[in-house]
């Protein structure tokens, strides 16, 4: 590796530390051997156990908070493997779909809980030209590329570091995908750094940098039931802060439109429970929602779920313009965890990005990342109770 990409992961790995440390001034990094715990006084910790996954070992790191919330990562995948919270009685439970084991995540086609990229979504028939030139990536959602390919950056290990400090607990997770990896051009270095507090805010930031244009959509696809995995998500009462939507054709790619969701089954400026017109939508909820016109930098509320039995609250925030709504359609009871099984409206995603296949439509917000650039995208949920 030559010294101007070692100036490049230097550079995008010291803004994030900084990012984070910018918000908690005593912060401190420890190995990723290390289990570390916080000050009895704070509530918060982290622990690190050992697993094993396509023969390898692999860490899961639990952070957790001083009101019971607990979060599993591992570093195999950028995984959330489990995410407990309180319901309105106290009652700690695990609202993520998840695997029985990590070794689960390895043939996954459901991305649960995984760090999708280096394009989140679909693009076209796997093409798209950048500067006059044409890419070809894998087709492995029929004719079209999802979610970074056959070897995303959800089945990769990535080098991890545990972050504490006063008021938070981190785990910063980086990966290097060689120039030409799932056939995206550049050399791309990407941090992912995960965070938890006691206001039960846990963070997502990523950061990227590319030696090489290329183009670059990264995400958080958690798998949410705030019912604790009792029920489908049907019941569950949806809000987006979303006035338009683009509509897909048959294999679920944006048609190129924008357009309002007033009037029609996809409207949930009000809040609506799931399963009250989801037979009015052909194959159910898979639809990307328009929040901002660009990315802005700017942190929005782009959505709160509710679930009343449970009285579970979930609020997200991003900075991205758009948020891809997807209502598990293609669960199929296949999978059992835990003698749960994972039947179709299972489990929903709130994924923030950018418009899917917005490579191919000039009219969409790019995706664009240059050298000398930082790729930089928050998500925040919020979980409380009501």
């Amino acid at each position: 590796m030559n010294l101007l990409k070692l100036n490049a992961i230097g550079a995008v790995v010291l803004a994030g530390a900084l990012s984070f440390y910018a918000c908690n001034p005593k912060s401190s990094e420890k190995s990723s051997e290390e289990a570390v715990a916080q000050p009895a006084d704070t509530g918060l910790s982290i622990s690190t156990a050992t697993a094993t996954v396509e023969g390898k070992e692999a860490q899961v790191y639990t952070l957790k908070n001083a009101n019971g919330v607990e979060v599993d990562i591992s570093n195999y995948g950028g995984v959330i493997t489990r995410l407990v919270v309180p319901d309105k009685a106290g009652k700690l439970e695990n609202v993520v779909l998840h695997y029985q084991d990590l070794e689960g995540y390895s043939t996954s086609t459901n991305y649960f809980g995984s760090t999708v990229g280096r394009y989140a979504n679909r693009i076209a028939k796997g093409k798209f030209e950048l500067d006059g030139e044409a890419y070809t990536l894998a087709t492995n959602d029929g004719p079209n590329h999802l979610h970074g390919g056959d070897k995303g950056f959800n089945k990769v290990f990535w080098e991890a570091k545990t972050i504490e400090s006063t008021d938070k607990v981190g785990l910063s997770l980086t990966y290097v995908s060689a120039d030409g990896e799932e056939g995206y051009p550049g050399e791309l270095t990407t941090i992912v750094t995960f965070g938890l507090d006691n206001d039960n805010n846990l963070s997502v930031d990523f950061e990227a940098v590319t030696d090489k244009s290329t183009i670059v959509n990264l995400t958080h696809h958690g798998y949410f039931n705030l019912s604790g995995l009792k029920e489908t998500i049907l019941g569950h009462e949806l809000t987006l802060f979303a006035d338009h939507y683009t509509p897909v054709d048959e294999t679920l790619i944006p048609t190129g439109e924008v357009l309002a969701v007033e009037g029609t089954p996809f409207d949930f400026t009000t809040p609506h429970k799931i399963g009250e017109r989801i037979d009015q939508v052909k194959g159910g909820y898979d639809h990307n929602y328009v929040v901002k016109a660009e990315a802005d930098g700017k942190m929005t509320k782009m959505a709160e779920l509710y679930h009343e039995a449970s009285g579970r609250v979930m609020e997200l925030y991003a900075d991205s313009p758009a948020v891809q709504f997807y209502s598990g359609n293609f669960l199929d009871g296949s999978i059992t965890v835990d003698g749960v099984t994972y039947d179709q409206y299972y489990g929903l995603c709130l994924e923030p990005q950018t418009f899917p296949n917005s490579p191919n439509e000039e009219s969409f917000p790019s995706a664009r990342l240059n050298p000398g650039e930082t790729y930089k995208h928050s998500i925040k949920y919020h979980f409380d109770v009501k």
